[in-house]
């Protein structure tokens, strides 16, 4: 078992690598990997990120088969089969470190913002499930002076859904928050650019 501190070190190692172009030599082959990997895991991390093909988490964190547990799903949402399958990651491989991953130019937030803002959208119901659980952490920046400045709102929109989902997974489920109190889980919340590859992680860091 990997501690949070030092599972979040190796998230950050791993993205600087990533940006700097230069792939991790420790990686083993895929052969001898897979091989490795057939009778049990031992993640040292779960990601719950966007399903944004530019964001695959493996990629961004230069990590290999079997280092992350990772959740995808449009607008790094949180319902109640994302907390499932956290609380399945954490109990059973006993992985310390939950990072909400969400990203720049998100287009499940522009979509939330449209729908704030009136314009017309999708008649998808499963689509309006993902701006409905969106909806709650960008609605109060909507009467704010970002509304004069559609960027900034997003960008502002994006950090807020981040944290709106962390804070869900430390509270919404006791499985979680028994692990959080009892045994070292740490639930951050990171931001990663598609302009620069760069992962900024800024909400629930440890002092």
């Amino acid at each position: 078992m990997i501690a949070a501190v030092d599972a979040l070190r190796r998230l950050r190692e791993g993205n600087q690598r990533f940006v700097a172009g230069v792939r991790g030599t420790g990686l083993p082959d895929g052969a001898t990997r897979r091989s490795e990997l057939v009778l049990g895991q031992e993640p040292f991390a779960i990601i719950l990120g966007c399903s944004d093909s530019r964001v695959p988490a493996e990629l961004v964190f230069d990590q290999g088969l079997g280092d992350l547990f990772v959740i995808r799903v449009a607008g790094n949402v949180v319902a109640s089969s994302q907390i499932g399958s956290v609380e399945f990651a954490a109990e059973k491989f006993q992985t310390r470190l939950v990072v909400v991953l969400g990203h720049s130019h998100c287009g499940a937030i522009d979509a939330t913002i449209d729908a704030l803002e009136h314009k017309a959208g999708s008649d998808s119901r499963g689509l309006r499930s993902i701006v409905d659980r969106v909806r709650p952490s960008v609605e109060p920046l909507m009467s704010t002076e970002l509304v004069r400045n559609r960027r900034e709102l997003a960008r502002q929109a994006v950090r807020a859904n981040i944290r709106a989902s962390a804070n869900q997974l430390r509270h919404g489920s006791d499985i979680l928050e028994t692990h959080i109190q009892h045994h070292g889980l740490l639930v951050v919340g990171a931001k990663y650019s598609l302009d620069t590859g760069e992962v900024d992680f800024f909400d629930g860091l440890p002092d």
